[in-house]
């Protein structure tokens, strides 16, 4: 069985912008720059007979290339933050493509994912970190903005967790229609 997701990349300058952020949080586990990406949809655990057919379906997403920045800080989680990330904007392109992909994982014998898609960059996972310190570091750090920049592919990761978190390793390729 293989962990999957698919997501976008972020340029490496943006990566290492954000990464460069972490720290202020007690008991935050941060992510580091290889890590950052933009989830388009969760898989989870698969076989590789799935994987195959995952593959196949998202070879057959066809959406335009776009740009793409990021802006705002926030946490999931209510009043007991559990994740804190950096905000996507909200373009036309992100959301027809996150659709194309959720259609493509259909065909491939998925159920639809049932939440509501939020796209956002994890920057650090703070189940166990003082609410208030999650709120200065937001505070801190805003306001938050990164200017567009260029999505022309998106990829099939895969997640290995371990005890230092989670390591993702790109395992294919899916490039966007240029304009």
């Amino acid at each position: 069985m293989i962990r999957l997701f698919v997501a976008l990349s972020l340029p490496d300058s943006v990566a290492e912008r954000l990464a460069a952020m972490a720290g202020g949080v007690p008991e935050a586990r941060w992510s580091g720059a290889p890590n950052l990406h933009i989830t388009l949809r969760f898989i989870g655990e698969v076989d590789e007979a799935q994987a195959a057919d995952i593959d196949a379906a998202l070879l057959g997403v066809r959406a335009a290339a776009f740009s793409l920045g990021l802006e705002g800080l926030g946490t999931f989680g209510g009043r007991v933050a559990h994740t804190l990330w950096a905000g996507v904007e909200r373009v036309p392109a992100l959301f027809h493509l996150q659709e194309r992909v959720e259609a493509a994982m259909g065909r491939a014998g998925l159920v639809a994912e049932g939440r509501k898609y939020t796209p956002h960059v994890t920057l650090a996972r703070c189940k166990a970190s003082p609410p208030g310190r999650v709120q200065d570091f937001i505070l801190h750090h805003s306001p938050f903005r990164v200017d567009p920049f260029a999505i022309d592919h998106f990829h099939l990761y895969q997640s290995h967790l371990g005890r230092g978190g989670p390591d993702y390793r790109r395992l294919a390729d899916y490039p966007l229609d240029s304009k």
